[in-house]
């Protein structure tokens, strides 16, 4: 983590904007930023946001639209957990059963000791229906896989998981997001009233947690987390807790289904507690460069909030795709983004 000082610098306690900077003045290259936005205008980007320092040095499109961030959600459930966890409400031993997890099937034996930290890890080993056929066919058979042996990426933990922070909270999992995150660190856009919970009846009980949100509103919690939690004077979130989410739990060699490891492996990210990790066991050229501590939330079609502590850089990048189609960035393309960002402060340096 960076110092607090730095986030605290940029925007302490005033929730009204960003401030930015010249890149030049964080050592960063003004045309060759210029550059990657002619490329930007290529691809299906909506919106991007760089920050260096809690700084704005670039900004694409427009970083105020609102939209679905898929499986960035995740991410930000992760987030809100913290303070429960801190309080001793939230205790990651539970078990399914212990949390009221029940869903329309009944769960097996095996099922029935899988853990709050499986479900926060993708490693429940429990397949059931999420709404979502594409990963829950791609899942082993029930019963295959023992509670934590395993890493499978699918919707049932997670909306699970969505269930178990409502319990432990007593709160719905909105109002949260608003008082505890949104408002504490001020987010710019947030709506309440655009936030859905997506039934996934008859398949589970368990709803998909839809969030909507903008780019540069994506940059504050990146930025939190970059922060270690801490907003001006405030503790936002748990020290240590941003640690924890971004400590590598699965290997990307172990990531399943196994195409999910093949979209990685541009930028071999590994997985933790619901966020991504960098992971390059192969390529010790870098494991000690920019991408040193690196950690990304993930969402489908092109949604990212990526923070690379050693460069101090927090990068946002959104695609709409719910409004013109299905559009998207892959993961390929937003690695090459990370790149052409990176090589715009080599170039500032030399």
């Amino acid at each position: 983590m960076i110092p607090l000082l730095l986030c605290v610098l940029a925007l302490a306690d005033s929730p009204a904007d960003w401030q930015r900077s010249k890149p030049e003045d964080l050592g960063y290259s003004t045309a060759k930023l210029e550059a990657l936005r002619g490329w930007l205008r290529t691809q299906k980007t909506t919106a991007m946001h760089v920050s260096v320092d809690g700084r704005v040095i670039f900004e694409y499109g427009d970083t105020a639209q609102v939209s679905k961030v898929a499986s960035v959600r995740k991410s930000v459930l992760a987030m809100l957990f913290g303070n429960y966890f801190a309080s001793g409400k939230m205790d990651v031993n539970k078990t399914v059963e212990q949390l009221g997890l029940e869903d329309s099937e009944p769960f097996l034996s095996i099922e029935r000791k899988a853990t709050l930290l499986h479900l926060l890890t993708a490693r429940s080993g429990i397949y059931l229906p999420s709404g979502n056929e594409e990963l829950t066919s791609a899942s082993p058979r029930r019963g295959a896989q023992a509670p934590g042996t395993y890493m499978q990426y699918q919707n049932w933990d997670f909306n699970a998981a969505g269930t178990a922070f409502e319990k432990i909270s007593g709160k719905d999992v909105f109002d949260a997001l608003e008082s505890e995150l949104a408002k504490p660190i001020g987010m710019q856009d947030f709506d309440r009233k655009k936030q859905k919970k997506v039934s996934a009846k008859p398949d589970s009980v368990h709803p998909e947690f839809a969030m909507y949100l903008s780019t540069r509103d994506m940059a504050r919690l990146g930025l939190l987390m970059l922060s270690d939690g801490a907003w001006g004077e405030k503790q936002v979130m748990p020290r240590g807790w941003a640690g924890r989410l971004t400590t590598l739990v699965t290997p990307h060699a172990e990531l399943h289904p196994v195409p999910l490891a093949m979209r990685t492996r541009s930028g071999l990210w590994g997985y933790g507690m619901l966020w991504w990790v960098w992971d390059a066991p192969n390529w010790p050229q870098i494991t000690t460069g920019p991408f040193q501590g690196a950690y990304s939330a993930m969402g489908a079609f092109g949604q990212y909030i990526a923070v690379l502590p050693a460069a101090r850089m927090v990068i946002t990048h959104k695609v709409d795709f719910e409004k013109d189609g299905t559009p998207q960035v892959t993961p390929g393309e937003f690695h090459a983004i990370l790149q052409m960002l990176l090589e715009s402060r080599a170039s500032a340096e030399n």
